[in-house]
């Protein structure tokens, strides 16, 4: 070694006939302090152990403190559309912590934008707000209202569109949730997250903001979420806040549409492929938002073999007032041939006797339910359930919370469930099978 060197130098390092360039970074386990880690310049880290072969060359001192973060101002341009961020955290807006190797929410929506600096040359940043900075898994109703709010706000203030980033496990619900409290909106609305960090040669939050950044100039007036559209950094769809999930634990195409087409198929550079004609447009001008900010006690639950109904006297006895049931197939639950002890039906219909609304949703995820093909499910249907149609069972969960949140009675809770409030119902659904879906 001809220099000493220390973390945060750029270097080359030799080692037989292999050649690594990049900077130095701590080891985050004293079991590796054989190992030298280098950040190269596609972003991704190598580890390479140290012996009498190797040759390190320092190339120029400290070009990089781990854990700084760069930040950025935009130039004001009053040309392009005017866009609010609001950030609420979630793996776009972390770091990697390089004492223990994991990564932690640390980010400003500012330190965000730095990732994509392009970004100004599509829309003009109207303003930033860091409103929270959470993993997605800790959101809560109170959460969901605060972004509502400040969505009221800035709908109302006249800016032409928003972009938010979230964490992506629990984005889909977030992105339902505040259809139904805002409703249609007047301007596009994106949600945006990341599967990978900022710091990762993978990242893939860029291009998603890119895209969201088109998303926000077009003539969309929805609440959609803006994500990869496969597994590579080629384009992103654009997909209805109600009718989105997340079908993986961590591919960077993880979004699908469930039961519908994306509205939009976008590019880095700017293309757009409208998938989609039935969507609500822009409006010119101003309009005021009623929000439905209150939010009921709601629970999710699954039935398989030998399930026992039961569990829903405890939900009953903690003061839920309605529930989501992910029935099998068509939307079946046991019957009395399961046996007495697991016959679903006496108990659903003695809840709903009490005032619980509980509604039907298919466990398969796409398709929809149907009370009429079998005879369980009509005995079902005699119960006074109600049917989440086509609605994915995390979607009929939040609408059902905000239903009854806000709804003068039961029987308006019913027909506010069972009425099309934002599209989120579709009489009849295009699945994309040419697209992958």
């Amino acid at each position: 070694m001809k220099n000493k060197v220390s973390v945060g130098d750029k270097i080359k390092v030799k080692k037989g006939d292999a050649e690594y360039e990049g900077i130095l970074l701590p080891t985050t386990d004293a079991s590796n302090k054989d190992i030298l880690i280098l950040k190269l310049s596609s972003g991704y880290n190598v580890g390479i152990k140290k012996d009498k072969n190797i040759e390190i060359d320092l190339i120029k001192k400290s070009v990089l403190k781990p854990g700084r973060i760069p930040k950025i101002r935009f130039k004001k341009n009053p040309e392009l559309p005017n866009v609010t961020i609001i950030g609420t955290g979630g793996t776009i807006g972390t770091h990697v912590d390089y004492k223990t190797g994991g990564v932690f929410m640390c980010r400003t929506p500012e330190e965000i934008l730095a990732t994509v600096p392009e970004i100004g040359n599509i829309i003009n940043i109207n303003k930033v707000i860091n409103l929270f900075s959470i993993a997605s898994e800790d959101i809560n109703v109170n959460h969901w209202k605060k972004i509502a709010g400040v969505v009221k706000k800035e709908v109302e203030n006249g800016v032409d569109a928003i972009i938010i980033t979230h964490g992506t496990d629990t984005l889909a619900l977030t992105s339902a949730v505040l259809n139904f409290m805002i409703g249609v909106p007047p301007i596009p609305i994106a949600l945006v997250g990341a599967q990978r960090s900022p710091d990762r040669g993978s990242f893939d939050g860029r291009l998603n903001l890119l895209c969201a950044a088109h998303y926000c100039t077009t003539d969309i007036a929805e609440v959609s979420v803006v994500m990869h559209g496969s597994i590579n950094d080629d384009f992103c769809y654009a997909i209805k806040g109600t009718k989105v999930r997340k079908n993986h634990s961590s591919r960077r195409d993880a979004f699908q549409p469930v039961n519908t087409m994306p509205f939009v198929r976008l590019w880095e550079d700017g293309k757009k492929e409208f998938l989609r004609k039935d969507y609500h447009k822009r409006e010119k001008e101003k309009r005021r938002i009623d929000l439905k900010l209150n939010y009921a006690k709601v629970g999710l639950l699954k039935v398989y073999p030998n399930s026992d109904p039961k569990i829903l006297e405890w939900y009953y006895k903690k003061g839920y007032e309605g529930l989501v049931i992910e029935g099998t197939g068509l939307g079946h639950v046991p019957g009395k041939d399961a046996g007495l002890k697991n016959n679903w039906l006496p108990i659903i219909k003695k809840l709903v006797d009490k005032g619980v609304i509980i509604v039907i949703c298919t466990s398969t995820i796409n398709g929809r339910t149907n009370n009429r093909v079998y005879r369980n499910l009509r005995l079902l249907n005699k119960t006074g359930v109600l049917w989440g149609k086509d609605l994915h069972a995390e979607s009929a969960l939040v609408k059902l919370g905000v239903v009854l949140g806000n709804a003068k009675n039961l029987e308006h809770a019913k027909k506010m469930f069972k009425t099309n409030l934002v599209g989120e119902f579709e009489e009849k659904n295009i699945v994309g099978d040419n697209l992958g879906f």
